[in-house]
């Protein structure tokens, strides 16, 4: 696990230096910030959209009297998404807008729960609660 995140914690920025560098050097520094910043400015109105959709996804799965496991992990997947949208850089704008597309985000979810089935399956995760 610390080498995944090492990984991530060093890669992935080398990579998106390396991009926003050659990006920059082909059309030039301000078209460069401003595809940052416009994909910031999406991505933060993609993920307010949908957020507020899943919330009342949740909502209405919760007033029906049924548990919103798959819009749990849909709102779970949407702040992941705007986590890595805060972060400068054409690969993680690219993750973000990619996650909060609902057609995308529909098979990254299936995913997850078919990953998270076969790791219970396997006893390598187990769920308790705050019971002694």
């Amino acid at each position: 696990m610390f080498g995944r995140l090492l990984l991530m914690f060093t890669l992935i920025p080398l990579a998106e230096l390396y991009l926003l560098i050659k990006i920059g050097g082909l059309i030039g520094a301000l078209p460069t910030v401003l595809i940052v910043i416009g994909t910031g400015v999406l991505g933060a109105y993609l993920a307010r959209q949908q957020g507020f959709h899943v919330w009342r996804r949740i909502q209405t799965e919760m007033q029906m009297g049924r548990f919103p496991a798959e819009d749990m992990l849909d709102g779970l997947l949407i702040f992941a998404a705007g986590v890595v949208l805060i972060t400068p850089g054409v690969l993680t704008d690219i993750t973000g807008i990619l996650i909060l597309i609902p057609f995308t985000r529909f098979h990254i979810r299936n995913w997850i729960k078919r990953k998270l089935q076969r790791m219970m399956d396997n006893g390598n995760i187990t769920f308790g609660g705050f019971v002694r």
